[in-house]
């Protein structure tokens, strides 16, 4: 009996294996992507899970709001499948049960709206993502506005209503390096 629950448990869970907070990046012997730095952690739900329901889960599992990319069962990280609907959400699971039935591995990133932002001049005024874990190697940058109201609290620091930047030459000296 025992068994038999487990089994049942094991088939109406699925688990995503999550990767967030670092970056894609081509390995130097033989060019083949790979995810570098960042956090892999595995999430189990429900096997019935609604898009909206997993996206707040895997909200809460980051710190903030996030895209969901899934990479195909058997497949590599250059055919990642962005996945924005319920219909999208149940056409990966159908495929990870047909072929796979194994941990659905995805890579979470930032919104397009916390993506870095490219300054059409290529000036030394436009800020550098808080989620790039590769050194840059340019200063770091002022800042052209406050940060978003929906960075993590931990990337930034609170005085009085203004925002300081983590890293901003202006507004704070002794801040916490973020933007590399």
């Amino acid at each position: 009996m025992v068994a038999v629950t487990e089994n049942q448990k094991t088939k109406n869970s699925l688990k995503f294996l999550c990767s967030y907070g670092g970056r894609i990046l081509p390995r130097s012997i033989d060019g083949k992507l790979r995810y570098v730095g960042g956090f892999t952690r595995v999430l189990s739900v429900h096997h019935s899970i609604s898009f909206t329901e997993l996206m707040m889960k895997l909200e809460e599992f980051c710190g903030y709001s996030v895209e969901l990319k899934c990479q195909l069962p058997n497949g590599d990280l250059e055919t990642l499948i962005s996945v924005k609907s319920d219909e999208d959400l149940a056409n990966m699971v159908e495929e990870y049960d047909r072929v796979y039935g194994g941990k659905i591995r995805s890579i979470l990133s930032p919104p397009k709206q916390m993506s870095p932002r490219s300054s059409g001049g290529g000036g030394d005024i436009s800020p550098k993502s808080p989620f790039s874990v590769v050194a840059s190697p340019s200063p770091p940058r002022y800042c052209l506005a406050p940060p978003a109201e929906n960075l993590l609290s931990r990337y930034r620091m609170r005085t009085g209503e203004y925002s300081r930047c983590c890293n901003c030459r202006v507004h704070n000296k002794d801040s916490k390096l973020i933007w590399q």
